[in-house]
């Protein structure tokens, strides 16, 4: 199932992950790689690894949304929003062949990444 692709890839190439929140953290890395792959395709005009890099991603975001704890109140629904408004990007850059659009979600992630490190360096 391609849902739990990105998650599964992870955990078997990374068997010695120390937490949830080095996961977390490696799967923002991962979209930001994975976009890079991405632009890197479009400039190249090959649009097959352009749509396999984009999908990677895609999955990262659903494998995330699916890790939410909506019993935690706000911020997982934020989240869920916020996720799936990247896979809509996404989704567009792959139609479109959009780098602005990468560059969009790649800017998100970069954000939330800083903010999930500064909020665990701190516990």
């Amino acid at each position: 199932m391609r849902t739990n692709l990105a998650y599964s890839e992870y955990t078997q190439n990374n068997i010695s992950i120390e937490s949830k929140e080095r996961l977390i953290e490696m799967l923002y890395e991962g979209i930001l790689r994975f976009n890079f792959q991405a632009k890197k395709a479009i400039n190249e005009r090959d649009f097959e690894k352009k749509s396999y890099w984009i999908n990677r991603s895609v999955d990262i975001f659903v494998e995330l949304i699916n890790s939410l704890n909506f019993d935690g109140g706000d911020v997982a629904r934020y989240l869920n929003g916020l996720y799936s408004y990247q896979i809509q990007l996404l989704t567009s850059a792959n139609i479109k062949n959009s780098i602005e659009d990468l560059d969009t979600v790649n800017k998100v992630v970069k954000g939330l990444l800083e903010a999930w490190r500064e909020t665990n360096a701190k516990k």
